[in-house]
Formats: C-alpha cells, sequence, structure tokens
C-alpha cells in the first residue's frame, strides 16, 4: 500500500528529526507542542514474562532453552524500565508460570506496558489451544485470564509456537496486540518463526523508521520476512504464516491497514530500544525525555491511522505540532 505524501512527509521528519531540531526556532507552534507534551503519559515500566515450553526432544528441548535466555538478555539490556521474568526447565511449569504472573499482575500498574512471549509447541483440537509444559498443559483461555489480571492497559501477546493461530480468538482483547507464527491452529508443525522474532530485537535493520526502537510491528514484519525467505530457501512449502490482530476484534492479518486499524497499537509498542535511546533510557538525565519522545511517536502514528476521519486543518496542526515537539526532545536528548 503506497503510502501518502503526508505519511511519507512523517517517516522522513522522524528519521532525520536531528536536522529537523537545528529549525525549531522558526516554527511557532513550539507553545502549541508544549502544552500537549504536558497532557502525555510517561511510560513508567515495561514487564515482560518469556517462556520457554516442554521440548519433547533434547534438541527442541536445548533450542527453547537458548532462545529464552537470549531474549532474557535482550530484554534487560534494553533499559532500567524492563522487569524481565524468564521461565525455562522445571521453571516452566504451570504453578511457576502462574505465580510469576501473579507477581507481576500485583507489581505492574495501569500506565505500564506488558508483553508476553512463548516458545516451544502448542495444540490445537479445534476448539482450543493448548501450550505445552513440563507437567500440565495451560490453554489459551487460562492464559488470557492470567494476562487480564495484569492492570497494564497495553499487551503485547507473541506466541511462537506451533499452532499459536489458533490461540488469537481467546488472546483477542481492547489494548491488547497478539502475535502468532500460523495463521491457525491447523499448521501444527514445529516452527521458526521464534528464530527470526528473536534475531529481529537485535538486529538494526529492523529499526524501519530508525528512531533507535524495534517495535512489535517492525519486529513481527522482520520475522515474517525471514520464515518466508527460510522456506524459500529450503524449497519447501511453508508450513507456517505469521499473522497478528491489535485492534482488539477480527481476523488476524498480515499487514497493517489504517483503515481496519490493525497495527497501530504494535507500530507504537516497543519492544527493545537500540543505540542513542538504548543509552538514554539508561541515564537517569534523559529518561523523561526518552519517554516523551516515544509518546510523541506514537502521536504521529496515531495521526497517520486517524487522518482519514479528521478535517485536513486539523490533521496538519497536530501533525505539525507533533512533530516540531519531537524536534525539540531530540535536540535534548543529543546534547
Amino acid at each position: 500500500m503506497a503510502a501518502s505524501p503526508e505519511v511519507g512527509d512523517c517517516v522522513t521528519a522522524r528519521v532525520t528529526a536531528r536536522g529537523a531540531a537545528a529549525r525549531t526556532s522558526q516554527c511557532i507552534a513550539i507553545l502549541a507542542g508544549l502544552v500537549f507534551l504536558c497532557a502525555l503519559p510517561v511510560r513508567a515500566g515495561a514487564y515482560y514474562v518469556t517462556v520457554a515450553g516442554l521440548g519433547g526432544e533434547p534438541d527442541y528441548e536445548q533450542r527453547f532453552t537458548a532462545l529464552a535466555k537470549d531474549l532474557d538478555k535482550l530484554l534487560k539490556s534494553s533499559g532500567s524500565d524492563a522487569h524481565v521474568y524468564t521461565l525455562f526447565g522445571d521453571q516452566a511449569s504451570r504453578a511457576h508460570l502462574t505465580d510469576t504472573m501473579g507477581t507481576v499482575a500485583r507489581q505492574a500498574k495501569p500506565e505500564d506496558e506488558f508483553v508476553l512471549i512463548l516458545i516451544g509447541h502448542g495444540t490445537f483440537d479445534g476448539v482450543e489451544y493448548k501450550f505445552n509444559l513440563p507437567g500440565p498443559d495451560i490453554s489459551a483461555t487460562e492464559l488470557a485470564a492470567l494476562c487480564d489480571h495484569v492492570p497494564a492497559k497495553r499487551q503485547l501477546i507473541v506466541n511462537t509456537t506451533s499452532a499459536s493461530g489458533g490461540s488469537i480468538a481467546a488472546f483477542q482483547k481492547p489494548g491488547r496486540a497478539v502475535i502468532a507464527a500460523t495463521k491457525s491452529g491447523t499448521e501444527k508443525n514445529a516452527t521458526v518463526f521464534a528464530r527470526y522474532w528473536v534475531d529481529a530485537l537485535r538486529d538494526s535493520t529492523a529499526d524501519v523508521n530508525k528512531d533507535d526502537a524495534i517495535s512489535a510491528l517492525e519486529a513481527f514484519q522482520f520475522a515474517a520476512r525471514k520464515t518466508a525467505e527460510f522456506y524459500d530457501s529450503q524449497k519447501r512449502l511453508a508450513t507456517e504464516h505469521p499473522v497478528f490482530e491489535d485492534a482488539g476484534k477480527g481476523e488476524p492479518v498480515r499487514e497493517s491497514s489504517t483503515a481496519s486499524g490493525e497495527g497501530l497499537l504494535a507500530s507504537g509498542f516497543t519492544i527493545v530500544r537500540i543505540g542513542d535511546a538504548q543509552k538514554a533510557a539508561a541515564d537517569p538525565a534523559k529518561r523523561d525525555l526518552l519517554a516523551k519522545k516515544e509518546d510523541l511517536e506514537r502521536k504521529v502514528d496515531t495521526l497517520k491511522y486517524q487522518k482519514a476521519a479528521m478535517a485536513e486543518e486539523d490533521y496538519k496542526k497536530q501533525l505539525t505540532e507533533a512533530l516540531v515537539e519531537l524536534a525539540r526532545i531530540q535536540e535534548e536528548l543529543d546534547k
């Protein structure tokens, strides 16, 4: 889908924010932008729960555990606001997972973000999806109930298992993005999507808009592309087709759409920070500025999706205010 000139301007402005900062003194909308900024919520923290489920065979057991450990390092390095819980081996039991989710539910606040990542095998009997764990398995319905108790209003579930498409309906909820390695519960072969999801979080090329942060949508697009390339290179029929759903309703999709709203939540949901953003997140003097920058970037993304329902002048005014303030904050971060 071709981007409109205004959307192209948004991307260009975000990529070249440092250059735009030098021109901010010429913009008379700064005051309005500052007023707008004061109303923005500051991201307080992010909670991550990664679970490497039952492998069944030594090769799978080692693979799932290695991926979980890699994610643990990546998520912990993203910023001091990251609260990371990683379960594998005997710790990945239903009881330990339930306890961990209870801890997150008690600690997280509404303004926080929550991410659940499932690695391993899943099953689907045509009605119910289950995530395979040492001991009793856990169903998508039960996992969704645990997530519902977490007060964070912005949530992400990444299910990289076989048959993971069968879990989407149970997980769907406004304010929650759901990513699955398979388009349905009938794609039951072991997946390679998990490998590329982890790769996306450590490969700077996944940062398409060059904002030093890898969003859920960017990671999904990277991993989905690499998954397709894997099957092409192996000359094998693809047995997994990654999809996502983040509007809280409707069928999962493979591409974002401003018409349906699919992709809005995922595009503004930061998984890891890299480069200068990672350094700023570790600097107490810059942490609040970074949070404001990320909120403004989400504002720009939201405007892109809302453009069709807005008066043109109102759209341009709000976009200008957001971009001017974004440039000013970037200037402060660069000092």
